[in-house]
């Protein structure tokens, strides 16, 4: 009863995660739209340049609890308590050592604009601490369902602000404003949902347990940040705020793709991972099929995604960001990897390794920065290449780690991931050479994406997969 159980929450987490992460998908496609033909690349690319810095600060204000309590056996009242204050008084502090050192951050970009901008973006990252234990409880206790309300409205609101702002004229501080929104509006109601309260009986020893296990993924979750913001910081330091601009709103619709997986798996895989501790049989079981379910949605979502960028973002946000379009093209290749690679992170995080996804983050970060900086001569294309390569052939190393916990072959796993990445090639492959006599450009992104699903879905019912078959039963079920 308990194993049936436990599927049916994740079963229940995984749908609240698709709901939650599409509709912020689908909200965050629209405004976008909007907010980008009133906005140009060089306003993305002001607030862009800031994003690491806002990323770095965020990760040192978590340290990493949210997982440690996850994966504890009992979590006390205390236990929340001592995360609740020990993120605020980071926060504070950390907001007031960005505010003085805004005047250093515009000097290093040569943007005399960054000292106010940066030090109003910042203020977010403070408001967010107030948010973390309640977060955290949510998280533990899987109740997707309640953040997915939380983010989605905070989502809504923050997105019609925007765009009133970029409207009147408001341009780079109109994107700083939506984020400050959309942060506050969600931390309101992730405490409104949360049936926890901080007590002002301030004591940090709870947190002792739980710092050896954190103070690892604190570590990891900076260079993670500081991996993923790298381009921003590389392009603002050597090419115009215009470029930046190209390359964030590439990355925004990136982001927007592999998110909307990542997200979904993302809120049960740990949770689930550790409920199952010491049960090797049944954690194989369950990561095997995480894999195939993850890989089934990911690899036709962003190689899709690929396949259609021109038109996309010529018909969205109109031709002024085609080169986004092209650079975007190769990021989504990197983002079908992406949920697939959080499986195997999730998993080694469940088990307490939270030092081999440290080392792991922190030496693709190094490898990827040195890349970088040796690469940027050769222009921008040349360096996401490099990038995609690279967090591809990670996937190796991550799966040793795995093999070592488990004995998990490398064979089966990858028999679960590259069926479906080979699957998804040859369907966009055929779908290009098919349509690429179509010259109307909404006609051949409607043609593309029509063929490609009818294509892919019907090579997945001939072939019997099982893991499709699943979902279908679920949706179904879930429908009546």
């Amino acid at each position: 009863m308990a194993a049936e159980t436990l599927k049916q929450k994740t079963a229940k987490g995984l749908f609240w995660g698709l709901v939650n992460n599409g509709t912020q998908q689908l909200l965050n496609l629209v405004f976008g739209i909007f907010l980008a033909r009133l906005l140009t690349p060089a306003d993305y690319g002001m607030v862009g340049m800031l994003s690491v810095f806002s990323f770095v600060a965020s990760s040192l204000q978590e340290s990493g609890f949210t997982a440690a309590l996850a994966n504890m056996k009992v979590v006390k009242r205390e236990d929340y308590n001592a995360v609740f204050w020990f993120s605020v008084s980071v926060s504070f502090l950390l907001y007031w050592i960005l505010f003085f050192s805004a005047p250093l951050i515009a000097a290093f970009y040569d943007k005399p604009e960054l000292v106010a901008l940066s030090r109003y973006c910042f203020l977010s990252f403070f408001i967010s601490s107030l948010g973390i234990a309640p977060s955290a409880y949510l998280f533990r206790n899987m109740l997707v369902k309640q953040r997915t309300k939380a983010s989605v409205v905070g989502l809504f609101i923050s997105g019609v602000i925007g765009i009133l702002l970029a409207y009147c004229g408001f341009s780079y501080w109109g994107i700083a404003t939506q984020s400050l929104i959309y942060i506050s509006v969600m931390t309101a109601l992730v405490w409104a949902a949360c049936p926890w309260r901080p007590t002002f009986q301030i004591d940090f020893s709870p947190l002792k347990p739980m710092i050896g296990f954190s103070s690892r993924l604190l570590f990891t979750n900076m260079f993670g940040h500081i991996n993923n913001n790298l381009f921003s910081v590389v392009l603002g330091r050597f090419y115009s705020e215009r470029e930046v601009g190209q390359f964030n709103q590439a990355n925004k619709w990136n982001y927007m793709g592999y998110s909307l997986i990542s997200g979904m798996v993302g809120s049960v895989a740990q949770p689930l991972f550790a409920q199952i501790y010491g049960e090797e049989e049944r954690q194989t079981r369950a990561f095997r099929k995480m894999l195939r379910f993850t890989s089934l949605i990911s690899f036709p979502a962003m190689f899709g995604l690929s396949l259609v960028a021109p038109e996309l973002i010529t018909i969205a946000i109109t031709d002024k960001w085609i080169v986004s379009a092209r650079l975007l093209q190769l990021l989504a290749i990197n983002g079908a990897f992406v949920p697939v690679i959080s499986i195997y992170t999730q998993f080694l995080i469940s088990k307490g390794r939270s030092n081999v996804f440290m080392w792991n983050t922190v030496s693709v970060g190094v490898i990827q920065l040195f890349l970088s900086l040796l690469l940027y001569p050769y222009g921008i294309f040349t360096m996401v290449a490099v990038y995609v390569g690279v967090n591809i052939f990670w996937l190796f190393i991550w799966h040793y780690f795995v093999w070592r916990e488990i004995r998990l072959s490398l064979l089966l796993a990858m028999k679960d991931i590259c069926s479906y990445a080979l699957i998804s090639l040859a369907v966009m492959i055929v779908t290009y050479v098919a349509t690429c006599s179509i010259q109307n450009i909404y006609w051949l992104a409607l043609s593309k994406v029509a063929l490609a699903a009818f294509l892919y879905v019907s090579v997945m019912w001939l072939s019997g997969s099982v893991t499709f078959k699943e979902c279908l039963e679920y949706v179904w079920k879930k429908r009546r």
